[in-house]
């Protein structure tokens, strides 16, 4: 099912970008986990929507409700039910242009593949879609914290040009990541960032960036070669959200120019009698498997394709067309991303760990 990601820790997302609500059914989470849903509710409140002047100002609060699988603070293995309310949808916004495909929107594709489509907002197709799944991913991170000790810290790496950003990906906090609306907890490079998200934005334009991820405390061992391989799942999970361009783990790209002799990284003994490595340009994975090593990646996000400029395109029937975006938008999707790229990387690992502790 399109809708539905993992098969040990499953999520089934639902819901649109303009109707009623969104929600989420989690299915697989273990029983007898102390489930805070006030963790849910904090990792919402960083994605959601109208936080800052560099997000869209669409006001929801995105109040979820659990409606099943937990009973006084604890897991019960069912079915855990998730809704969130939209409060603040205006499908008038795009009443004058349904009959339009929208430049580098899903309009033209949905229309294709079904034959129908959810005219406002984009539908299943909006980032707006992802709230459901930084709730599902915060159950997910509790799991992973519990019962592996594991830690997951996403930051904005890059604006348009400008970065990347100076992170040592071994000490960053996520305190330090929010100290900033951008979410880059680099001072320097926050200015700039902040700087030309403002500059599109005023410009009636938008701007694309790099989320930068680390995934702290992971056992070695998770991964399920050959095709479900642990780096295979993160791309999976990570080109699944809207506005994603490319990915890479470890080196990734730069790696490819390099030798051998240069990338390799080499063995060494730990304290407790286990190894490690001396570098990490492996990004924690090596055949597909965690080598103990902090899980270490990077995502692209294309500019958000919703601009205020005008755009010379045609309708549904081919007639030529001036379309200027009506509705409410993001400049730039990456301070939002940094919590959605944090709960898919959790939902990934609890997935593969659930897997492991099964066999």
């Amino acid at each position: 099912m399109s809708s539905t990601f993992g098969r040990f820790f499953r999520v089934t997302t639902f819901g649109e970008s303009h109707g009623g609500g969104l929600g989420a059914v989690v299915d697989g989470c273990p029983p007898r986990l102390a489930l805070d849903p006030a963790e849910i509710q904090a990792a919402l409140d960083r994605r959601r929507p109208g936080q800052s002047d560099l997000a869209t100002p669409r006001q929801e609060a995105d109040r979820v409700e659990v409606l099943s699988g937990v009973q006084d603070g604890v897991t019960l293995g069912t079915p855990i039910g998730l809704v969130i309310r939209n409060q603040d949808q205006r499908p008038g916004d795009y009443r004058e242009m349904a009959g339009t495909p929208r430049p580098s929107h899903a309009d033209y594709t949905y229309q294709v593949k079904y034959g129908v489509r959810a005219t406002s907002g984009g539908g299943r197709a909006s980032a707006r879609e992802t709230a459901v799944r930084v709730a599902a991913g915060a159950i997910a991170e509790q799991l992973l914290r519990e019962r592996w000790g594991a830690s997951i810290i996403a930051w904005v790496d890059q604006v348009g040009d400008a970065g990347p950003a100076a992170v040592d990906t071994l000490t960053v906090t996520r305190q330090a990541v929010d100290r900033m609306p951008v979410r880059c907890p680099d001072p320097e490079a926050a200015d700039r960032f902040t700087a030309a998200i403002t500059a599109a934005r005023d410009d009636h334009d938008s701007v694309g960036g790099v989320v930068a991820c680390a995934v702290h405390g992971l056992p070695a061992g998770l991964g399920e070669p050959v095709f479900d391989k642990a780096e295979a799942l993160l791309a999976h999970a990570m080109m699944s959200l809207p506005a994603t361009k490319g990915f890479e783990i470890g080196s990734g790209f730069a790696g490819a120019r390099q030798r051998g002799s240069q990338h390799n990284d080499a063995f060494v003994g730990r304290d407790d009698g286990t190894l490690g490595t001396a570098t990490n340009r492996s990004g924690g994975v090596q055949g597909g498997i965690t080598n103990g090593e902090s899980v270490v990646f990077r995502v692209a996000f294309k500019p958000p394709a919703t601009i205020g400029k005008e755009q010379a395109t045609v309708d549904f029937d081919g007639a030529p067309v001036t379309l200027a975006a009506r509705g409410r938008h993001d400049p730039c999707v990456v301070p939002r991303a940094v919590p959605i790229v944090e709960a898919m990387a959790a939902l990934v690992f609890a997935d593969l760990a659930l897997a492991q502790a099964g066999r």
